[in-house]
């Protein structure tokens, strides 16, 4: 098919239609608003369901009644709302009922501002709820990705019977690009042996997140970590460049990835030895490609839009045989290429004068963070005033 030049969230609502979605419960929040839109007119004109819950808490639960059902079933929020899921997501977790979750992330915590985040990744790969799961986590960087990575999120979902959550920022979801939609597939005509279709003819199925017994409930999550451990095995997903004489490798994802991608193509041009490498997947995280780049290079730079939450993933993975540093901007603000540019030169500098056992002393992930124009916070404070207020 043409290209087309699509807004991100609008194309991820389109990928979902086109992917089978057949019910779509959610709830409007910034920066994502539009892909709420999109879908409520897309599934009326083809005769599919559209709700406009009162809440993000009741939106998780229609989805996942019908996921129970059999139906491809979605939602979409931003951090807050994703917050107020997440009971949901641990009752469709211990349910075994696929679901699909955009996270398109703005600036927190608290209700924050509309603005460009990643600070949402603990809560998507660590946190996402209760209990020993994890959902599958997929970060597109780009408009295609986002359509690609919407449909792969339908499959993923259906394959494992699990949530499959596909998180951009807030960047991504209004940004505009030229991007191509698949065909549109065709709805199924049966739903899944397991789904609560009515048990005429047939013995009950049960979808139950409920085993009261401590050895039942143990039995039921040694079955979960088993699929846990082959989605480990077969759905990591990475994108590398540069890395085979990278001394220094730059690691990031998302919209930020973009912004490293840039720095990285300067730098080489400048002569510096440096990669980049993105995880695609952020659960499951690639572990063993991190480590594998941790034995080649001298030293790696993780840049985000937060405090540092990747930071401990790559840390994890990379052991404590190499130097890393963290560049990270917080509240929506998004790093510049020239900010990773600086980062990587004063990192060369480091490792040719100090060699890599100072560099390890020198790598505080507070230290890292730029400076957060605390003069500016403190006045603005000073003008709203330090609690409730009516502006």
């Amino acid at each position: 098919m043409p290209k087309q030049l699509l807004k991100g969230n609008v194309a991820i609502a389109e990928a979902a239609v086109r992917a089978g979605c057949e019910a779509y419960f959610g709830y409007p929040i910034t920066p994502q608003t539009e892909l709420l839109e999109h879908m409520s007119k897309r599934m009326i004109e083809l005769d599919r369901v559209f709700l406009q819950a009162e809440s993000e808490v009741a939106a998780i639960n229609m989805v996942y009644g019908a996921a129970a059902a059999g139906a491809r079933a979605m939602t979409s929020s931003s951090g807050p709302g994703i917050s107020l899921m997440q009971e949901g997501f641990s009752y469709i977790a211990g349910s075994e009922v696929p679901v699909v979750i955009v996270d398109v992330m703005r600036g927190g915590p608290g209700l924050g501002n509309i603005q460009p985040s990643q600070a949402d990744y603990h809560q998507v790969t660590k946190s996402a709820g209760h209990g020993d799961f994890h959902p599958i986590v997929l970060a597109p960087s780009t408009i295609q990705e986002t359509i690609d990575m919407t449909v792969l999120a339908f499959d993923l979902a259906d394959k494992y019977r699990t949530l499959v959550l596909v998180v951009a920022d807030g960047a991504i979801g209004q940004m505009m690009e030229p991007a191509e939609l698949p065909p549109m597939r065709p709805l199924r005509k049966q739903r899944p042996e397991w789904a609560l279709t009515g048990a005429k003819d047939r013995e009950a199925n049960i979808n139950t997140s409920i085993y009261l017994g401590a050895t039942n409930l143990e039995a039921f999550n040694q079955k979960l970590q088993a699929k846990l451990a082959a989605i480990r095995d077969n759905e990591v997903r990475f994108e590398e460049a540069f890395v085979d004489d990278a001394d220094i490798v730059v690691i990031a994802f998302g919209s930020v990835a973009r912004v490293a991608q840039t720095a990285v193509r300067r730098l080489r041009d400048e002569g510096f030895p440096v990669g980049l490498f993105r995880p695609i997947s952020l659960w499951p995280f690639p572990e063993q490609q991190v480590a594998r780049l941790a034995d080649k290079a001298k030293a790696m730079l993780v840049v985000e839009m937060n405090a540092g939450q990747m930071l401990h993933d790559v840390r994890a993975a990379a052991g404590r045989g190499i130097p890393i540093s963290f560049l990270g901007r917080m509240g929506g603000v998004i790093p510049m290429p020239d900010e990773v540019e600086d980062r990587v030169r004063t990192l060369s500098v480091q490792l040719r004068e100090g060699g890599q056992h100072l560099l390890q002393e020198k790598v505080v992930a507070q230290d890292a963070i730029l400076p957060a124009v605390s003069t500016a916070f403190d006045t603005d404070k000073q003008e709203r005033g330090n609690g409730y207020h009516d502006r």
